[in-house]
């Protein structure tokens, strides 16, 4: 029996690639809304980031969760973002 095959994502703000349960999921539901997927599960198209803030400050520097969602992200949505993780960041071990 072959070893399960573990899914790999690529972070938009530093770029490496890392298991899937390793990065935290953010989302563009189907009615424009972006935030934060901790569970994984919601529909729609997600991007991803290592859980700390400093990706996500280097992902919305050069725009990146833009060009995955292809639509503008608006500013209190990565404050939103950025709150979500830090309060995460207690919750992950690193």
């Amino acid at each position: 029996m072959q070893p399960k095959k573990i899914p790999v994502r690529r972070c938009s703000g530093c770029g490496e690639g890392k298991p899937k349960k390793e990065l935290v999921r953010i989302v563009r539901t189907a009615q424009g809304e972006i935030s934060l997927d901790l569970t994984g599960k919601k529909s729609g198209r997600g991007a991803y980031i290592c859980p700390n803030a400093e990706c996500l400050t280097k992902a919305r520097k050069a725009k990146r969760l833009e060009r995955s969602f292809q639509c503008p992200v608006p500013e209190e949505v990565y404050q939103q973002l950025e709150q979500q993780l830090k309060q995460g960041e207690g919750n992950h071990e690193q």
